[in-house]
């Protein structure tokens, strides 16, 4: 048995919930019967069959509605992976420090790029703090204070996961300085990001080695999963970037957040109308269930 689920951005009707029944029908399955999650905002479509082809025919198919397929079985996760940047917080830390350095434009253009996949995520870094050496440290704490927002939804996420016996783990390629506070603000259990060396009050130009690169996203779930003793399928991944792809694809339900091309291409889910509530809803849990300060 498989499980689609319907998320709108604003509304959904029944009528839409049926007209996607319908579809998953033409593509081949055999729908058991639907039921909301929360009414006009989730719903669940519950069916066997090609989750693949069920995927395909519900894609695009309502507007502004986000669509995940996944095994009846296993839609609760125990454990939760999230990238930072652009994922829980709106921004790249790296080309908001660049900013109080004044070349903004010349670092995003390189992140862009490494997030794309277009080039390799540890040279990337590397170049890119090479040309922030001489910052002064108080940027960090200016561009914290004034310019790292947390996501929508991101709260809500990781307390109620973590209200549900979930182990939640912040791992980015961005900088500790930031996961730290943002994962503390956020609940997280654990963070695990790249450490700024600092000398006389100003960046070195260095990243302490080694990187925390797609590698060790991939290899963090995979010890968590052990370390936890959890069935992998009971895992959840959620990332934007080039550099989240190993994780996203070894995750039970690896998610594209308002991703680039090449991981919305590949992941299993993807939201790109609502916020991150949305892999509540993913998991079946309605907002009557969410902890929410």
């Amino acid at each position: 048995m498989f499980i689609a689920t319907l998320i709108a951005a604003e509304s959904i009707t029944a009528a839409d919930i049926s007209a996607a029944a319908d579809r998953i029908d033409t593509a081949g399955g055999t729908v058991d019967r639907w039921v909301w999650i929360d009414d006009a905002r989730a719903a669940d479509i519950r069916f066997t069959g090609d989750a693949a082809a069920a995927r395909d025919a519900l894609e695009g198919s309502i507007a502004a509605t986000d669509i995940a397929v996944q095994p009846a079985a296993t839609r609760d996760k125990a454990l939760l992976i999230a990238d930072m940047d652009s994922t829980m917080i709106t921004v790249e830390c790296i080309d908001e420090l660049a900013d109080y350095a004044g070349i903004k434009p010349q670092i995003a253009e390189v992140t862009e790029r490494a997030m794309r996949g277009e080039l390799d995520f540890a040279s990337a870094l590397d170049a890119r703090v090479a040309l922030l050496a001489g910052l002064g440290e108080d940027a960090i704490q200016r561009c914290l204070d004034e310019r790292v927002k947390l996501m929508p939804g991101a709260k809500t996420l990781v307390q109620t996961m973590r209200a549900r016996g979930a182990t939640t783990i912040l791992v980015s390629g961005g900088f500790t300085r930031f996961a730290q506070p943002v994962g503390q603000a956020l609940g997280f259990h654990r963070m695990i990001a790249n450490r700024l060396l600092i000398e006389d009050g100003k960046l070195t130009g260095h990243v302490r080695k080694p990187i925390v690169d797609a590698t060790t996203k991939e290899v963090t779930l995979l010890a968590a999963i052990d370390e936890l003793g959890i069935d992998p399928a009971a895992t959840l991944a959620v990332g934007d970037g080039a550099n989240d792809l190993p994780m996203i694809r070894r995750a039970g339900l690896g998610v594209a957040y308002r991703a680039k091309p090449i991981v919305a291409a590949e992941a299993a889910a993807r939201v790109d109308h609502g916020d991150l509530t949305a892999l509540l809803y993913m998991q079946g849990i309605s907002r009557a269930e969410w902890v929410q300060d």
